[in-house]
């Protein structure tokens, strides 16, 4: 069953761009408000997703005083409601200061029909994405395993039910990953959602440790192990006994130290540094890196043996670039967050900071966009936050790209074509068999788009 199509409130004085605007906007219920009051009824009654707000409104046509102060109200009655202000050319100072004030976008008459569609969509797809959200955050309140996870990303909610599935067993689980993907968080994810959950979460940090240091950190020692080893010291692996014991980094073991980790993972026992007892330990193993271990061991510097033990369930951690629409999400959580921690009252981002924000790949990911949204928060003057408090000033410029279902669909139809005619050396029959539809069908289809069988090899 599909879902209902989405409110789009239309606030408009004028009867003619009521009657034009009412039919523009194939896929949404249309509503219709020419007064404050009018559109106050329809947020309480419908909660709209998206807004279109003139901002000369009765009893003031000729000002903006009425209009916002019904962006004002909106924004009190429905705070996740998307609001695009209308405004003629002579009044941009208004409508950059309605964006201060916590509308979404501001659109300038006079209107193209197509072209407010498509910044009504982009308000539509943020909406969605930031429901999806609060709708997964409710699923997961706090004190459980993914409490602290902000997506709304299918891959991402993919990979926390894979998690899910593996969980509650005993399979050594290695965490790929870029830096900065949330690795950490996902193994305690696996620790909080086993029967383990009531024992110790120990993580090292392989990278973090000297080599000299590493091996008794790992193991422990027994007293006169070394100078300085005044008493019998367990290490990370024995107090983690009964839980879950986490590498992190494990890239960068030292070569030295991975024949015995891969005793350990053999026999369930340690040796502490200077001693000869076997210490049987009953414990989960997690680990994660950002390199490539299959490389390293081609390379001779990582035990192939030692991968595949640590490896028995794999799980890909997606960067940020791969996760459609999370940026954006991810960026309004931590600033609602860092305003709450810094005593700030920004209302929200501008939209050229929102594009930048889309369009920037995020090489640090979960990581760097949280400090980036930190330090805007901190040191942005205005009420909102831009793509220049952002450091994206360069990105911002980059031409926001289509979310209409129209525009995609062509996108993806237009590459499957040229990519089957090319695939077929021109032939149009055969293209039309690697494509599944009639010979006529694609001579339709390239008539629709424009396109040339010559120009479509070529692309």
């Amino acid at each position: 069953m599909s879902s209902p199509a989405p409110h789009l409130l239309i606030v408009e004085d004028d009867t003619g761009l009521q009657s034009q605007l009412r039919w523009c906007f194939d896929g949404y219920r249309v509503l219709i408000a020419g007064t404050r009051a009018e559109a106050l009824a329809h947020v309480r009654k419908h909660r709209p997703s998206v807004v279109t707000l003139d901002l000369g409104l009765p009893p003031d046509p000729g000002g903006v005083t009425e209009g916002l102060a019904t962006l004002n109200d909106i924004r009190m009655l429905a705070p996740e409601t998307k609001i695009i202000v209308v405004t003629g050319n002579d009044e941009r100072t208004n409508a950059v200061n309605a964006i201060g004030l916590g509308a979404y976008d501001f659109y300038l008459k006079p209107i193209d029909a197509g072209t407010l569609r498509l910044v009504v969509d982009r308000a539509q797809a943020l909406f969605n994405l930031e429901a999806e959200n609060r709708l997964f955050q409710e699923k997961n309140q706090p004190g459980t395993p993914f409490a602290n996870l902000i997506t709304s990303s299918d891959n991402v909610l993919s990979l926390c039910r894979e998690v899910e599935k593996v969980a509650d067993t005993d399979a050594k689980v290695l965490l790929i990953g870029e830096t900065g993907t949330g690795k950490e968080l996902f193994a305690r994810a696996l620790h909080d959602l086993s029967r383990r959950t009531e024992s110790r979460f120990i993580a090292v940090n392989c990278a973090a440790i000297p080599e000299q240091l590493l091996e008794s950190e790992l193991f422990g020692y027994e007293k006169g192990a070394f100078t300085g080893a005044n008493r019998q010291t367990p290490g990370k692996i024995e107090r983690a006994d009964g839980g879950t014991f986490f590498l992190d980094e494990i890239g960068d073991l030292p070569l030295a130290l991975q024949p015995k980790l891969l005793r350990f993972l053999q026999e369930r026992v340690i040796e502490r540094v200077g001693g000869r007892e076997e210490i049987p330990v009953d414990v989960r193993i997690v680990s994660a890196t950002h390199q490539d271990l299959q490389a390293l061991a081609a390379q001779g510097r990582f035990r192939e043996d030692l991968y595949y033990r640590l490896g028995e369930v794999v799980l890909q951690l997606p960067p940020l670039r791969e996760r459609p629409g999370d940026a954006i999400v991810l960026a309004q959580a931590f600033l609602k967050r860092y305003n709450a921690h810094f005593s700030k009252s920004h209302r929200g981002f501008t939209p050229d900071a929102l594009n930048a924000i889309d369009q920037y790949p995020w090489p640090g990911n979960v990581r760097e966009i949280d400090g980036t949204v930190k330090k805007a928060v901190v040191m942005a003057d205005g009420p909102v936050i831009s793509a220049k408090d952002l450091g994206q000033q360069d990105a911002s410029e980059t031409p926001r790209l289509s979310l209409t279902l129209r525009e995609v669909r062509k996108q993806a139809e237009t590459t499957a074509i040229r990519k089957a005619i090319a695939q077929a050396d021109g032939n149009l029959s055969q293209a039309a068999n690697l494509l599944g539809i009639t010979r006529p069908t694609l001579y339709k289809l390239l008539e629709k788009y424009e396109l040339k069988p010559n120009e479509s090899q070529s692309q």
